[in-house]
């Protein structure tokens, strides 16, 4: 029953952290310092973060010791040193089975993808693992992990995060066939809608946006707005592979989709988070090729984040990477292929790396997701060299930190390290993000042959860097 003590210590440490926090917008220049927490694995050696709660509880996925080639995983929660696996939705007749964990609220309930032991409908892959299973959206609470349905006529699910009453976000196959989303999706043969599971498990279709035929949604916040995107299925790729749609897209609580426009014109836009004030994060293809992180206001549209130098790709990610305070965070990638995780507050970006001490030895890849306390989950490379998902606590300089202003800004991730970076980045949800910045900068630049080493490095996979 450790799963029952640990939600009721999550509970406590929720309302402490809830208390003594403001929802308020940041008022403060001055940037934070954190201090980095390994979150382990479950044996393997790799592990990623991808969202958290306002009590620091972590989502994500690890490797068990037999699971080695970077996208197998199992999801988990993480709390106070106890890393939880949620399990699988094949149990123990598919011990290989892959499961991601995302939110998790505040009581603890995680919105979850898992893959099932039986054979996908018509050989899909629908989540991306490579293996054709059955892939579901399911709900893991207290220890129980339960699938959520399809539409109807749709054999794959997949959720990304669950608000505090219980609402789930994500997208789901219907019935109808449509021979153009191989295009877009390798061996994807029926569309998909965004959808909401209520409380208790029902689903509910969000319509795309006119003209659109298909879509999938990302965040949901605790008024029951929900974001993503839509489009035709010829031209819509689905996380966790491919995430990108020409139209970022606001649905509120009664299902009315809103158009949130582009910051170019362009037609790859996706809104990846929501907070409790309606704004939005996420992500919009600039006319040279590269992608910007957008922040949305219904006041003010769209507003580039701008750009750290010579990026390539700057991206807000799902599902949680803004909070309250209009604080946001993501990933950046240069047009050498370094990789690395940003803090956006008051109108700066700042490299993360920048704001941990040097002698960590961490290298933070990915900043995944924010609380309003200013905890930070990701992955990053941790100092014995593995890919591991971190959670970064804002601290004083007294914990750790080197004085303001020593903290070097140029710090880069080591070239041995940087093959296995993308390949571990190639896993998380929006893993396409990688594979699209490379393919734009190969148009744009003809660096073909700068990017066959880092893909034909597959035994990074398996090897420690």
């Amino acid at each position: 029953m450790k799963s029952i003590s640990q939600i009721r210590s999550l509970l406590r440490w929720s309302l402490l952290v809830i208390a003594v926090s403001s929802g308020a917008q940041t008022s403060s220049s001055k940037l934070q310092h954190y201090t980095v927490t390994d979150l382990g694995t479950f044996g393997g050696a790799y592990s990623y973060g991808y969202g958290l709660n306002e009590g620091g509880v972590v989502s994500g996925g690890a490797a068990t010791p037999s699971e080695t080639d970077g996208v197998a995983e199992k999801g988990f929660l993480w709390f106070r040193k106890k890393l939880i696996n949620v399990g699988n939705l094949g149990g123990s007749a598919c011990p290989d089975c892959s499961s991601e964990a995302g939110g998790p609220n505040f009581f603890g309930a995680s919105a979850i993808i898992s893959e099932t032991p039986k054979a996908a409908f018509m050989n899909e892959d629908f989540c991306g693992f490579g293996t054709h299973r059955q892939c579901l959206a399911a709900v893991w609470f207290d220890g129980f992990l339960k699938p959520l349905p399809n539409l109807k006529g749709g054999h794959n699910g997949q959720a990304y995060w669950i608000n505090n009453w219980g609402q789930l976000a994500g997208f789901s196959e219907n019935d109808v066939m449509d021979s153009t989303c191989a295009s877009s999706v390798p061996f994807q043969v029926l569309q998909f809608e965004p959808v909401v599971w209520d409380p208790l498990g029902n689903v509910r279709e969000l319509k795309p946006l006119p003209g659109d035929t298909v879509g999938f949604a990302f965040g949901i916040n605790d008024l029951g707005q929900a974001v993503g995107a839509s489009g035709l299925c010829s031209n819509t790729s689905i996380p966790p592979v491919a995430p990108g749609a020409p139209h970022a897209v606001l649905w509120e609580r009664d299902g009315t989709p809103t158009d949130l426009g582009s910051l170019y014109g362009q037609d790859l836009n996706v809104a990846t988070s929501i907070n409790n004030l309606g704004q939005v994060a996420g992500v919009s293809l600039a006319a040279d090729g590269t992608k910007h992180s957008f922040f949305w206001t219904k006041s003010n549209g769209m507003t580039d984040l701008g750009t750290m130098a010579n990026a390539i790709a700057t991206v807000a990610p799902c599902c949680h990477t803004l909070n309250n305070k209009g604080q946001i965070t993501g990933f950046w990638i240069d047009d050498q292929f370094n990789m690395s995780a940003y803090l956006w507050q008051n109108g700066v970006m700042t490299d993360l790396n920048t704001l941990i001490s040097a002698d960590s030895g961490w290298y933070l890849l990915n900043s995944a997701g924010i609380n309003d306390a200013g905890q930070i989950a990701g992955f990053g490379v941790n100092p014995q060299g593995d890919i591991h998902a971190f959670l970064a606590t804002p601290c004083s300089k007294s914990c750790g930190d080197q004085a303001e202003g020593s903290v070097p800004t140029t710090r880069r991730m080591p070239l041995c390290l940087k093959a296995s970076a993308v390949l571990s980045a190639s896993k998380w949800r929006n893993r396409n993000e990688f594979s699209q910045a490379f393919e734009s900068v190969t148009a744009r630049n003809s660096v073909e042959e700068k990017i066959k080493p880092l893909h034909g490095a597959e035994k990074l996979k398996k090897e420690k860097p």
